[in-house]
């Protein structure tokens, strides 16, 4: 009785963007915040301006690719390029994810946290970026 009542809900098979959306805001935000790159900037994190250099443009490009890596994924596509269209779109939301959870650990790592307790109870949001990150680098263009 409730698989037949289960299986009569349909199922929304956009619900990533939900997700997507948000999380590259929040990224391409976070990017353009760090602009212009400055070495003065990179020093009062105690960061060489290569790290910073490379988390701005980083957060930009993770932001901007989650985005593009759905929009390619969607079955707009020609019959014939349809199949590259969907390999290209896991490719680039599995870059994107990898490249958040990377991001997210060097700014966790930064705030050195006493202990993973207190990071999960204390810095809640960059744990659920990090993770909403690691969700799209492991489900990829079928998150």
């Amino acid at each position: 009785m409730i698989t037949k009542i289960l299986n009569m809900i349909p199922e929304f098979c956009l619900s990533h963007w939900l997700l997507r959306i948000p999380l590259s805001i929040v990224f391409i935000q976070q990017g353009l915040s760090k602009l212009p790159i400055s070495i003065e900037d990179a020093d009062s994190f105690n960061l060489p301006y290569i790290v910073w250099w490379f988390a701005a443009y980083g957060e930009i490009g993770a932001g901007i690719g989650l985005i593009v890596g759905g929009i390619i994924g969607l079955n707009i596509w020609g019959f014939f390029i349809r199949d590259v269209m969907h390999s290209l779109s896991d490719l680039l939301t599995r870059f994107c994810g990898i490249t958040i959870c990377c991001i997210m650990t060097g700014v966790i790592w930064v705030g050195e946290p006493d202990s993973l307790l207190d990071v999960l109870l204390y810095d809640n949001f960059h744990v659920f970026l990090w993770v909403a990150g690691l969700f799209f680098a492991l489900r990829g263009k079928r998150a």
